[in-house]
């Protein structure tokens, strides 16, 4: 590529660094002083581009583009300050992962809201008034609408600067980023303050959404991509940092520009298409960021900041109650065959319940007593059940041996991953798992040769003794329940201690003589192969997988499951993921908007158990005793 062509779309990557920084400049602001990991705000950025596009083309005209533009972000600040006043502000002494589960459940429901009201089809919006040409820059033409987003960036980071750095309400977020109980000890209104933050966050996220539709059209798969997006821009810039962001974004969007811009390029005869590289180019920029400065490009090491939650229990062993129901569950599952023998799906739901209770449980060990969020679980799941199925593909492997091979590879993938995440915490380790799990889809997604790409892998079916779907269940059934026994086992034994004590108190285990990090990542690697055991499995009893197997939305999926039962509660995976997976095929096989529907019922258990369905009934238990005893 020539220097003036390197130029060119370097130009281009600013203009897609404004809307990137938008969003993750809202992003940035509400998580520093919420402290919620709010993953619809990819949903308020695209409900920005179907507002925008709406005015825009019902009222038409530079009044209707422009006005627009500022209508719609008011419009969707207004629909900010009402999530967190209507939902968010029930939930802030929840802990702040379940807020995480909140937010998802918005996603399901704005999504289906803006399927209902737009309709599926992409809307493309007209180009702006005044902008509509284009000027030649370095031999080739360049619309002006895009120069003037490569100006808008640095205006709105101005603006941003001015307002956190010589008005009260900057002053008072600043303060909150640092302390929040200190800032309500001094009298401040913190709800008026957190939900002045969310709608300027809300804001900004409309605003990027809005600017965007005369280069891009409005799209229902946009909240997702775009939030991931945000967030590597968050944790690349530095948490907290607005200045760290727009730096992330503009570096983020110009890596991506020049792996367009290089295409195919041929090295001595080894051919590489640079192009490919754009599915996962922000994501290599993240991880290598982390490894190398853990805190991102301008953000300072985090203050250990106060959570408003209630302390967190203690994990105990089983109860004999607990073992006793136990144990009747393993009976109804071992005689589910019987009695269901009229209803074959039974057994096909049972094995999704299954495989789905092995997943969340594996991710669980990590996340609860290993104190490790992860948002990249998938990965050793598609690990699993890809190493499974190219077994049998290409090698012609009896399925036993692809199964036994299904955990091995899952947990070299997590040594290999685990080694470099333990050395981070919180928001950092969880994105950087993230990191590797894109970049894991994206091998699996482009190395067509091997993997078939977006076709993935078909006709990997059970073999005999295990081809009929009885059989399979008993075979999915055995190895969920001694993966479940074995993880337990470890949660009780030293090792459990140990990861535990890592947790609560790092400085005090390597005190005594713990090697905390090397504890963590032993952690790491059991939950991986434990999770490539369920990947083995899915592949089997799906007869086929794609590259979905190692999206991001399974990865979320897995923390839906251990949020929604309790992540405080050793029963509590088991008991979301099947809750979780049994609403979504039901809600599925009922209606079209199934997710709004799934996304209000967990809505619904969020505010009712805002500490996990498992956790809520075992303090309700708690209460009951307290109460017996005090009025005896």
């Amino acid at each position: 590529m020539s220097f003036n062509a390197f130029l060119f779309q370097a130009l281009n990557g600013l203009s897609a660094a404004s809307g990137l920084f938008f969003v993750a400049a809202g992003l940035s602001l509400i998580f520093g002083v919420t402290r919620i990991v709010n993953i619809a705000h990819g949903s308020l950025y695209m409900i920005g581009t179907y507002i925008a596009y709406s005015i825009a083309t019902k009222v038409g005209g530079a009044v209707g583009f422009w006005g627009g533009i500022v209508l719609t972000a008011l419009l969707v600040a207004l629909i900010g300050a009402a999530i967190e006043i209507l939902l968010l502000r029930r939930i802030y002494k929840a802990p702040e992962l379940f807020q995480l589960l909140a937010t998802f459940a918005l996603v399901l429901v704005i999504n289906d809201a803006t399927l209902w009201i737009w309709g599926p089809e992409d809307l493309l919006g007209p180009r702006a008034p005044g902008l509509t040409g284009s000027i030649e820059v370095l031999g080739r033409r360049l619309p002006t609408y895009d120069i003037f987003l490569i100006f808008v960036g640095p205006f709105v980071l101005w603006m941003l600067h001015l307002a956190l750095a010589k008005t009260r309400f900057g002053r008072l977020m600043r303060a909150a980023t640092q302390d929040r109980e200190m800032v309500g000890a001094l009298g401040v209104n913190q709800a008026m303050l957190f939900t002045g933050v969310f709608a300027l966050g809300a804001l900004l996220a409309g605003l990027g959404g809005a600017l965007q539709i005369a280069r891009e059209p409005a799209t229902l798969a946009t909240d997702l991509i775009v939030i991931g997006d945000a967030f590597v821009v968050v944790v690349v810039g530095g948490m907290g940092s607005i200045s760290g962001a727009y730096l992330a974004a503009v570096i983020i969007a110009e890596v991506k520009a020049l792996c367009i811009g290089l295409g195919v390029v041929n090295f001595g005869g080894f051919t590489v298409n640079f192009s490919k590289l754009t599915l996962v180019a922000e994501f290599l920029v993240m991880a290598a960021v982390l490894i190398a400065r853990p805190y991102g490009l301008l953000g300072r090491e985090q203050v250990a900041v106060r959570s408003v939650a209630e302390p967190e229990e203690p994990l105990r062993p089983a109860t004999a109650a607990t073992k006793i129901a136990g144990l009747i569950l393993l009976v109804v599952l071992v005689c589910l065959p019987l009695i269901a023998k009229n209803s074959p799906y039974t057994l096909v739901l049972g094995i999704d319940v299954l495989i789905a209770v092995l997943f969340a449980t594996s991710l669980h060990f990590i996340m609860g007593p290993g104190g490790m969020h992860s948002f990249g679980h998938a990965a050793y799941f598609g690990l699993g059940a890809y190493g499974a199925a190219l077994l049998v593909k290409w090698f012609a492997a009896p399925m036993g041996l692809a199964l036994a091979a299904a955990p091995v590879l899952a947990l070299f993938g997590a040594l290999l991953f685990g080694w470099f995440a333990v050395r981070l915490s919180g928001v950092y380790l969880a994105m950087l798992t993230l990191a590797f799990a894109q970049i894991v889809w994206a091998a699996v997604f482009q190395w067509e040769t091997l993997t078939g790409g977006s076709n993935g892998v078909l006709g990997v079916w059970p073999s005999a003794p295990f081809d009929s779907r009885g059989a399979f269940y008993f075979l999915t059934l055995a190895l969920a329940v001694l993966g479940v026994f074995l993880l337990r086992k470890f949660l009780f034994a030293p090792f459990g201690y140990a990861m535990r004590a890592g947790r609560d108190s790092p400085l005090r285990a390597e005190a005594i003589g713990l090697d905390v990090k090397r504890v963590h990542w032993l952690a790491f690697a059991i939950a991986g192969a434990v999770c490539g055991i369920a990947g083995g499995l899915f592949a089997f009893a799906k007869g086929s997988i794609s590259p979905e197997t190692i999206g991001v939305s399974r990865s979320i999926d897995g923390l839906v499951m251990v949020l929604l039962g309790g992540i405080q509660t050793l029963t509590g995976p088991i008991v979301g993921a099947s809750v979780y997976a049994v609403l979504q095929d039901f809600m599925m096989r009922s209606t079209e908007y199934w997710r709004a529907l799934l996304g209000g019922i967990i809505l619904l258990l969020v505010l009712a158990f805002p500490s996990g369905i498992v956790g809520g009934f075992v303090k309700l238990i708690s209460r009951r005793k307290t109460t017996s005893k005090a009025a005896s």
